[in-house]
């Protein structure tokens, strides 16, 4: 992936993982696109930022996905890189009965939304020079954490869906999956202080000297969410599944 020149859109680029990246990809000297659903933290991102742009956009509607799509590349047709980073994480208890509301919002913004984003670009970044979709997963894809478990299979889903893409679009657009480890941002109540928990900008600054690497890795993996990755391939996942359940559980009871 060229690391300036490229316009990007980056979803969920209002906070957290998605703001942090924006920014340091914006230092690099690319234009880029940050989405989301909130004008307002939107606008805190790109101020003072030339070349950093805001557009609304709610995953969660696939007529609104379209409408976006179509009004992003009117005002930046020369944009060449998709970041699929929005998503939420709810808890949910599996051993009861239970409103469905969460599993099911949480399967549509993290695993329709990017699909039907990268439908809709999907002509368009197939026509561009240095092309590239950058996947946000999770280290939750590969060891799961019992408290989260829609959460968990959407990120699962989301690594297979992106290895069938990088197949298909090989040669003609780059897929480059992003597997975060527990980073403290906003995504749950009280992550953003979370001992124990990877400090957002040294997970952004260690992301960046990754994508600095040249061929770019198929996966942007940092050193701690490595041992998740290749947990069961390497022959340690059930004790992987049970340090880190045990660790979130501590981490959040505080």
């Amino acid at each position: 992936m060229n690391q300036s020149g490229n316009t990007i859109l980056i979803t969920g680029g209002g906070s957290g993982i998605g703001e942090a990246l924006a920014h340091r990809f914006h230092d690099r000297g690319n234009t880029v696109i940050v989405a989301g659903r909130r004008r307002d933290t939107l606008e805190r991102t790109i101020t003072g930022r030339p070349n950093m742009h805001a557009i609304e956009l709610d995953v969660n509607s696939a007529a609104g996905v379209a409408d976006c799509a179509q009004r992003l590349l009117a005002e930046h047709p020369r944009l060449n890189v998709l970041v699929n980073n929005a998503g939420i994480m709810r808890f949910e208890a599996l051993d009861r009965s239970r409103d469905l509301t969460d599993a099911e919002q949480t399967i549509t913004t993290n695993l329709l939304g990017p699909i039907r984003l990268t439908n809709a670009l999907i002509d368009h970044l197939t026509a561009q020079p240095g092309a590239a979709i950058v996947n946000v997963t999770s280290g939750l894809a590969f060891v799961p954490l019992f408290a989260t478990p829609t959460y968990n299979a959407t990120k699962a889903a989301m690594h297979s869906y992106t290895l069938s893409l990088r197949e298909v679009l090989r040669d003609r657009v780059e897929v480059i999956e992003l597997a975060p480890p527990a980073v403290q941002t906003g995504l749950t109540p009280g992550q953003e202080s979370r001992p124990g928990y990877l400090p957002l900008d040294a997970f952004a600054d260690e992301v960046m000297s990754l994508f600095a690497q040249q061929p770019t890795p198929r996966e942007i993996l940092v050193e701690r969410v490595r041992s998740m990755r290749f947990a069961e391939a390497e022959g340690h996942f059930d004790a992987m599944m049970a340090q880190l359940n045990a660790f979130a559980t501590q981490a959040r009871q505080g």
